[in-house]
Formats: C-alpha cells, sequence, structure tokens
C-alpha cells in the first residue's frame, strides 16, 4: 500500500492532492518499474502517470533517480504538469507533510531547475511563502537554508530562465534578515543569516537591472539592514554612487520611491493558508462580527514567540495586496 504525504489527525479528511497522487501511484506501480513501456499516453493518461511519477518521487526515496528518468522519457509538455502538481501540493499540504518528503521536494525542484522546466518561477515562489516570518523553529529555518541555498547553487541556470525569481527572493531574504537579526542567541543563525547576506548582495551587484522591478518597497527592506556593514556600503552607493550599480536605467534614488511595489512581492510573505483565511475575513465577515475570527486567526499564526514580526507583513498584505486602493 502507498504511503500519505501528508500527517493526518483522526478527524480529518484526507486531502484530495494526497489522496489522488496516492490513488494513481496504487494503479499504476506496476507500470513505474524498469524496464518501462513508452507510449503516447492520452490527456487522462499522462495525468495520471505525471501524478504517479510525483508520489513516488516524493515517497520511494531509493527509486526517486529511477522516476525522474521515466518522466523525462515521457514529458511533452516542458515539465509543466509536473511542476504544478509540485507546486499544488506545496500550497495545500506543505505544513501536514511528513519529514523525508520536505527533503524529497527540495531534491525534486533542483531536477527541475535543471532541466530548466516550464512554471519554475511558480514553484519557487510557493516555497518562499511557506517561510514564515518570526518563525524560528528548526523546520522553518530548514526551509530557509535550503530555499537560498538553491538561489546560489543553481544562479547561472535561474537567471538564464527567470531572472525575475531573483528579486523575488531578494524581496523574501532581506525581509527575514531583518528579522534574524533581532535574534542574536541563536548559533544555528550564522550560517544561513551568511548565505542570506552573501545571495542578496549578490542579486543586488550584479543584477541591479532586474531589482528596480521591486520599486519602493526595496528601499523600506534596505533601511532596516542599513546597520549591516554590507548593507550600509550598499545604501550609500543606492543614495549617493549611483553609477557603482552599472544601470543605465538607475540614476537617482527617486525613481525607486517612484515605483509602486506590486502585490505579488507583497504576498510572498503571507503564506497561502494566512491569505485565505484573510481574504476570508475581510471579504465575508462583517464588521462587528469579526472578533471571534480575529481571535482564532491571532491563535493560529499569532501565538509563537516573536511572530509580532508577521503583524507588519499583515498589515501592508491588507493595505497593499487586499485594498490597493488604500
Amino acid at each position: 500500500m502507498a504511503l500519505n504525504l501528508s500527517r493526518i489527525a483522526s478527524h480529518e479528511a484526507e486531502n484530495p492532492t494526497d489522496l489522488s497522487l496516492r490513488q494513481a501511484f496504487e494503479l499504476l506501480e506496476p507500470k513505474l518499474r524498469p524496464l518501462f513501456v513508452l507510449t503516447i499516453p492520452t490527456p487522462q493518461e499522462y495525468l495520471l502517470l505525471n501524478k504517479a511519477i510525483l508520489h513516488g518521487v516524493l515517497c520511494e526515496t531509493h527509486f526517486a533517480k529511477t522516476h525522474i528518468k521515466h518522466l523525462h522519457a515521457i514529458v511533452t509538455d516542458g515539465y509543466g504538469l509536473f511542476v504544478s502538481l509540485i507546486a499544488k501540493v506545496m500550497n495545500e499540504l506543505y505544513v501536514k507533510l511528513v519529514e523525508p518528503v520536505k527533503c524529497q521536494l527540495i531534491w525534486v525542484t533542483k531536477e527541475m531547475i535543471d532541466v530548466q522546466a516550464v512554471g519554475i518561477h511558480d514553484l519557487l515562489v510557493c516555497f518562499l511563502r511557506q517561510i514564515v516570518g518570526g518563525d524560528f523553529s528548526d523546520g522553518n529555518l530548514w526551509l530557509c537554508f535550503e530555499i537560498v541555498r538553491i538561489f546560489l547553487t543553481k544562479w547561472d541556470c535561474l537567471l538564464e530562465v527567470e531572472p525575475m525569481i531573483l528579486t523575488s527572493g531578494l524581496y523574501t531574504y532581506l525581509r527575514l534578515l531583518a528579522d534574524h537579526y533581532r535574534w542574536l542567541s541563536n548559533p544555528k543563525l550564522e550560517a544561513l543569516k551568511q548565505l542570506e547576506i552573501d545571495f542578496c548582495i549578490k542579486v543586488l551587484r550584479e543584477q541591479f537591472s532586474v531589482c528596480l522591478k521591486i520599486g519602493r518597497d526595496l528601499v523600506r527592506l534596505l533601511q532596516d539592514l542599513v546597520y549591516l556593514p554590507n548593507f550600509r556600503a550598499m545604501w550609500k552607493d543606492l543614495v549617493l554612487n549611483q553609477g557603482n550599480f552599472k544601470t543605465p536605467d538607475f540614476s537617482v534614488i527617486s525613481q525607486l520611491y517612484n515605483t509602486r511595489t506590486s502585490s505579488q512581492y507583497i504576498l510572498l510573505r503571507i503564506t497561502p493558508e494566512m491569505e485565505t483565511q484573510l481574504r476570508f475575513l475581510l471579504t465575508y465577515v462583517k464588521l462587528g462580527s469579526q472578533k471571534r475570527y480575529q481571535a482564532w486567526f491571532a491563535k493560529k499564526f499569532l501565538c509563537e514567540p516573536n511572530r509580532e514580526t508577521l503583524i507588519v507583513d499583515i498589515v501592508r498584505f491588507i493595505c497593499c495586496a487586499h485594498h490597493p486602493t488604500n
């Protein structure tokens, strides 16, 4: 019997995505072993095969490379469907996934970057959105570490295929650095903070032309880090020595102030689950009836130590993404 991807409490229904991947794997398991029968599948067969292979990659670590070879042999859409299934798992299941599956998600994402899969930008955004601000748990710090390593080790490939994803990574890690430097007593953070600094400085120094797309929030994020030596020098260049960025389109800092930051960046600091709950609260709950919803939201997302930094991101989401006319 195939394993579940996620932990399910006794009172919870099984997630439809988890169920569909497992059922596809159980149905096609005999066909997932070498020697593969390579025929042209119908669209429905192709969907089932992609689901089965993904489940195999995530749950059968010892066969993961075999499953990926099978995927390479049958892919007809630039891996777009397979990547969309990974993104669906990330958005719907990540919090409840068992640890080995989370590790496999990182591994298979690297594989998709190597083959320049369609949709890799959106997939990396899914990972970035699962990094929770103000969360210093081992699992969250592990995810921070793994994703920033992907950005650094897969730099050339990402730059060639999806240079704009670097701006999403920059926005996220500039914001996280402000949190991570507030908590000085954790030695586990030191290596992570150095990687985050290396990545952010690399993007700003080498790809400043794409960084301009972030707009005025880039100034705000850099101001929060100006007390760090690396960013103090960056801030000085931003204000006084714009020529050091070697970007012809950038000559004065007011250009950034005049560029509104897209809501796609604001959303990076809110998890999909938070977004769903906030949009429900802001859209369907009448004024005067919101207290119990607010209490539930605070209990679920804001009660852990250091989570107060999330409030800034929530306010910015409400003002800039949900009610942009504000």
